[in-house]
């Protein structure tokens, strides 16, 4: 009877040893598995970390800044300069340019200083004097004579959305007139229809951008 009850004895506390060992084995096996699991599904935020989209710091300085050989003849102070263009709309900063005296001559003629100044967020491609001295006197006259046909050429020059030099390198877009312009270049060198360079790029005004070109776009 002695004998008995010293085996049962013996094979409760054998239980009792064996059962924490168990749950304990249980529990690091839960532990194991839920910090894996924790891994496995914190691994792929990791992995949609993409550096490669946020911009560059050369990225950051051709937004931010006019470019081109053209700039050094903007003002450096007062109405005309590229923080005093920054506070007026696109006619009206053009207008304090000297170097623009010719296209806000032709968009008076064209009755299109409201519309121009009116508009958002747009990109206009102005052409220099120098652009306009390049067409022959009797057909420049002509034009700025013929509101119809002059309407059709400036607003050839706009384009209903604001451009950074990045999407100047190789775009194509519908400007006012309804008709497509294309851009191409890189750096601080870009053409517009292959035949125009533009000498002074990326000049804020209160509700555009602008690209002073050395040559009048003519659409098709």
């Amino acid at each position: 009877m002695n004998a008995f009850r010293f085996r049962r004895a013996a094979i409760a506390v054998a239980a009792a040893v064996t059962l924490p060992l168990a749950l304990s084995a249980c529990s690091d096996d839960s532990s194991d598995s839920a910090s894996e699991k924790s891994s496995s599904s914190e691994a792929p935020a990791a992995e949609n970390t993409d550096k490669s989209q946020e911009p560059t710091a050369e990225d950051t300085a051709m937004t931010d800044k006019p470019f081109g050989p053209g700039c050094a003849s903007v003002p450096k102070g007062g109405a005309g300069s590229f923080d005093g263009m920054a506070k007026d709309s696109v006619a009206t900063a053009a207008s304090n340019n000297p170097a623009l005296s010719t296209l806000v001559t032709a968009v008076k003629k064209a009755g299109l200083v409201d519309t121009l100044n009116n508009a958002e967020n747009i990109t206009v491609f102005a052409p220099t004097n120098d652009a306009f001295a390049k067409i022959p006197k009797a057909d420049l006259d002509k034009v700025l004579a013929d509101k119809a046909m002059l309407t059709k050429i400036l607003t050839y020059h706009v384009v209903g959305e604001k451009l950074t030099p990045k999407q100047l390198e190789n775009g194509s877009y519908d400007t006012l007139q309804k008709s497509k312009l294309t851009t191409a270049g890189s750096g601080e060198s870009y053409k517009v229809n292959d035949t125009s360079s533009v000498v002074c790029g990326n000049v804020q005004t209160a509700n555009a951008t602008v690209y002073i070109v050395d040559t009048v776009l003519m659409p098709k």
